[in-house]
């Protein structure tokens, strides 16, 4: 059985202090531009009524506080033209639609106005296959520790090409891990997710995760987890270089927002580590 496995990798940031001359270094602040978290999941056995899409700013290089994109107008539309809404709960930048109707390869388009300026996007709900079980060793690393390896097995769709998003959530790390996957050189075979972690004790529920991702989501991830790599492996922290996403300003092109609109459905296993 050909398998195809994936390490998650996790950049750990060594701080070192020291007696230093302090070096006040002037940075240009670009203008802020909209943050759109628009990652719509359906995850299988549900009925996927209930979809959060959020909104921010970007903000200086050298705050951590997020500023909310509050009062946008923000709806997706299917290719029947039925719109489901999306309404901001208060004004935390969160908005969300309670009738939402997920259909597997049916198109959406997603339209965002703020500040006087309307932001699009277009993209395809995709299946994502079922998790079939999966697979714990313990083994011992080079500093004699134990360490914990899970694998989550999937069966990929042999009549068509195949991307997906890997997902791991573990109680013990603040940040969840991604990986990405393709089936290129496995069409049609038994494929696994892997995760390999030294702070996953006996008893520990870890959160498992596959979805099905068009291309050029599988591109995007994979150059945003790259720079996440200089970011304590956060995908979703400011990243050192701009990254272009498929959401256009249809009213100033060059003002392009980040953020992505992806669709996907998942099937994801708490699983119990032993």
């Amino acid at each position: 059985m050909k398998t195809l496995q994936y390490m998650f990798l996790i950049v750990s940031t060594l701080f070192i202090t020291s007696c230093e001359d302090v070096v006040d270094v002037d940075l240009n602040d670009e203008n802020p531009r909209l943050v759109i978290d628009a990652a719509i999941k359906w995850q299988k056995g549900t009925a996927g009524e209930t979809q959060t899409i959020r909104l921010s700013m970007t903000n200086n290089y050298f705050t951590n506080d997020v500023v909310q994109a509050t009062g946008a107008i923000v709806q997706i539309t299917n290719s029947s033209s039925t719109i489901f809404p999306f309404i901001e709960v208060g004004n935390t930048g969160e908005y969300i639609c309670t009738n939402f109707v997920p259909v597997i390869n049916e198109n959406y388009t997603l339209e965002v106005t703020y500040d006087g300026e309307t932001y699009s996007a277009t993209n395809t709900l995709l299946a994502t296959p079922e998790i079939m079980y999966v697979e714990q060793e313990t083994v011992t690393d080079v500093d004699g520790s134990d360490k914990i390896q899970l694998k989550w097995f999937f069966q990929d769709n042999g009549a068509e090409d195949n991307f997906y998003l890997l997902t791991v959530k573990n109680p013990n790390k603040v940040i969840p891990e991604y990986g990405t996957l393709s089936d290129e050189f496995f069409q049609g075979n038994p494929m696994f997710g892997f995760y390999s972690s030294g702070e996953t004790e006996s008893g520990t529920t870890v959160l498992l995760q596959v979805q099905g991702v068009n291309e050029p989501y599988y591109n995007y991830m994979n150059k945003l987890i790259t720079i996440a790599t200089t970011n304590g492996g956060n995908p979703f922290a400011t990243p050192p270089v701009t990254l272009r996403s498929n959401i256009v300003n249809q009213t100033t092109f060059e003002k392009y927002p980040l953020g992505y609109f992806s669709l996907g459905e998942i099937d994801l296993r708490n699983y119990p580590v032993q």
